[in-house]
């Protein structure tokens, strides 16, 4: 009876266990930088609410080519465990720019220098792709100085290593591998070292050699959040801009007319939205459950009917024999990415929906968020994640899959297409185009008006040929004047009076050209006749004529 028991709390137990390494790993996923894919150190809060590790965000700078704007936001020093290059003092040391390159540097616009205003003129702006939304934001002309450091995020990350590493020893950062456990940690320096290291970076007789020693932790963290342009800490937040400020922003011009209120009701505020988000969400754990189900078997139904749909396609395209081939094999592709699309929408609605499980991702990151006590902090944490929570909360309210399952828009319906192929055959020319003589006139112009017949293959141009017949004829064949016209009308102007022309026309493909229109004959009147009638007012009756011909 004993061992029973014993038994069953360890399967309790062992079952927490996997529980807690499981919430653990979901809310992982929130805690890596979308750069470098590994857990936040020092993140940056981005003007678009994404975060980004501070090293990271000066790489993407680097390559985006900017100079000089990955300033410190923390205006901390630097630790010597930033860069694998700084393994010693003397590497430590790095020599300075040469004269003529700072000034070309200056010159150019990277940074400042006596005489020159911040922002004067065309102030350089740096654009930032973020790596998250893949939108680039703007960060005005300090670059990166001008960011927050989410705090809170740090220390939820720095609890999260404490409780999948429970007992692990700190190790130095700067020992070569493999590094040592870590005795020591400076502030200052903001790094762990090993009795040696710690030695070798504080040399005596140096101003490093003051600084106290502390124990080692895993997190160097200013203990407020501070103001980027003042150095201040934040007493208040600008609902216009959503951003923390300090005493001195706020009698800037820059939120002169803006709504400001203390940071403590921004804190008080937010902290009720998101315990109010979070608390609907826990308290639908049996809905978000269903949906994960219903989702999971839209998912397995859209397999079913997509693999259905897929076999229904080749029978078909079969059928067309070995010409459609190519056919068949494009048609099955756009089903596939169809169906891709469709079970990737609905995965990730589903991994969507299982970070609102108790615990796990999202939610668990949300729970660990409402643990932060410092206020400016929780304002900034809790900015971002209060609208992913209630995007999270409205897909609750709202649920519907996110791709509908049936495939019934993939089935094909061949009748037409068989049809013409029974029809295939060799391109045929244009027929001979019908001239069409209610709208054909002559007059101190000539205007020549036709059409194709009913079941006549289309014509890309037409050709268009004239000639006198009341002149004497020239030894040799007959020589035509000839248009090309895109249209199915033509105008000829200032043909010669009281003559009779003679004209035809004939289309053109990719075939050839066809064959002749039936001639038509035309008699322009003479000159005096032409006068005579513009005196009566002719020549209004003619334009009035040629605009409803036209048209």
């Amino acid at each position: 009876m004993a061992e029973g028991e014993d038994m069953q709390t360890f399967t309790s137990i062992m079952d927490a266990l996997v529980r807690i390494s499981t919430s653990m790993k979901n809310m992982e996923k929130e805690l890596l930088c979308p750069v470098c894919q590994e857990m936040y150190k020092q993140p940056l809060v981005l003007p678009c609410t994404h975060n980004v590790c501070q090293a990271c965000a000066r790489e993407v700078l680097g390559q985006q080519g900017y100079i000089g704007h990955g300033g410190d936001p923390s205006s901390e020093p630097t630790s010597p465990a930033s860069t694998p290059s700084t393994r010693s003092p003397r590497l430590s040391r790095r020599t300075l720019p040469k004269p003529d390159r700072l000034d070309r540097l200056l010159k150019s616009g990277f940074g400042t220098y006596p005489g020159r205003k911040r922002g004067a003129l065309h102030p350089q702006v740096i654009m930032f792709p973020c790596p998250a939304c893949q939108g680039d934001v703007e960060l005005g002309e300090r670059g990166l100085a001008g960011l927050f450091r989410n705090l809170t995020l740090e220390r939820v990350v720095e609890r999260y290593r404490q409780s999948v590493s429970v007992g692990g020893a700190i190790l130095c950062q700067l020992c070569k591998p493999p590094p040592l456990e870590a005795t020591k940690g400076c502030t200052e320096c903001r790094a762990t070292f090993c009795n040696e290291c710690f030695k070798l970076f504080h040399p005596w007789g140096t101003q490093k050699a003051q600084h106290e020693p502390t124990l080692p932790t895993l997190s160097f963290r200013p203990k407020g959040l501070m103001c980027p342009d003042h150095k201040e800490e934040v007493t208040h937040y600008c609902k216009t801009c959503q951003r923390l400020v300090c005493q001195l922003c706020r009698v800037r011009r820059t939120h002169s007319g803006h709504k400001i209120t203390p940071v403590l009701s921004a804190y008080q505020a937010l902290k009720d939205k998101l315990t109010k988000s979070l608390t609907y969400i826990l308290g639908n754990q049996d809905t978000v459950q269903t949906q994960i189900c219903e989702l999971e078997e839209a998912v397995r139904h859209t397999e079913v009917s997509g693999q259905q749909a897929k076999e229904e396609v080749s029978q078909l395209v079969r059928g067309l024999g070995a010409v459609l081939e190519e056919k068949r094999a494009s048609l099955l592709q756009a089903i596939e990415e169809c169906q891709q699309e469709r079970l990737a929408r609905l995965s990730a609605q589903i991994q969507e929906h299982r970070s609102l499980l108790d615990g796990s991702g999202l939610v668990g990151y949300a729970q660990e968020v409402l643990k932060e006590t410092d206020q400016p902090c929780f304002v900034q944490a809790a900015k971002q994640l209060h609208n992913r929570i209630a995007r999270a909360t409205e897909a609750l309210q709202t649920f519907r899959p996110a791709a509908s399952s049936s495939f019934r828009h993939c089935q094909l319906d061949v009748g037409r297409e068989m049809k013409l192929l029974t029809e295939l055959n060799f391109l045929r020319v244009p027929e001979a185009p019908v001239i069409d003589t209610q709208r054909t006139f002559a007059y101190d112009q000539i205007f020549l008006c036709w059409r194709l017949p009913p079941h006549s293959p289309p014509a890309w141009h037409y050709t268009v040929e004239f000639r006198r017949t009341d002149v004497p004829a020239q030894p040799g064949p007959t020589r035509w004047q000839r248009r090309e016209v895109r249209g199915t009308s033509a105008l000829l102007e200032n043909p010669d009076t009281g003559s009779v022309y003679v004209l035809r026309v004939r289309g053109c493909n990719k075939a050839g050209y066809g064959e002749y229109s039936e001639d038509v004959h035309l008699h322009t009147p003479p000159a005096p006749e032409i006068q005579k009638l513009a005196r009566r007012g002719g020549a209004c009756l003619q334009s009035q004529l040629l605009g409803r011909l036209r048209q």
